[in-house]
């Protein structure tokens, strides 16, 4: 809980000095209003942690694919001939979405366990930190 101590004078000076205004409204309306503050913010932490919990529209490359699912590059690259993973190609380099990811695992194109994913979606979210850190110096 955060306090502060005011200093000593009476309430109009304190109104006066600090250019603050007094409204008032009926209690029923202040308990409407902060009800509504409540489910606003219940909201925006729901958003926030489901953004944390599964980031199924992040790209990771073939680097982190091959490493955590521990297949070949060369695996990836036969999947990627048969049309078998969708993924984009930029400035050479091979990207693909977390849940194209899933989808593989899922259809047993790919035979791994789901702890290979989650490892996947743990250590690239701690690469992205890394790299948020960095640039943020």
């Amino acid at each position: 809980m955060f306090a502060f101590r005011l200093p000593k004078m009476d309430l109009l000076t304190f109104l006066y000095k600090f250019n603050m205004e007094v409204i008032t409204i009926e209690s029923q309306a202040y308990k409407e209003l902060v009800a509504k503050i409540n489910t606003i913010a219940k909201f925006v932490i729901a958003q926030q942690n489901k953004e944390d919990e599964a980031p199924v529209d992040s790209w990771v490359d073939s680097y982190e694919v091959c490493t955590f699912l521990k297949i070949s590059y060369r695996t990836l690259q036969r999947l990627r001939t048969a049309r078998q993973i969708n993924y984009s190609k930029i400035r050479g380099k091979n990207y693909y979405r977390i849940s194209e990811i899933e989808r593989l695992l899922s259809d047993n194109i790919i035979r791994r366990s789901h702890d290979c994913l989650q490892d996947l979606i743990k250590n690239h979210k701690l690469h992205v930190e890394q790299r948020r850190n960095i640039t943020n110096k």
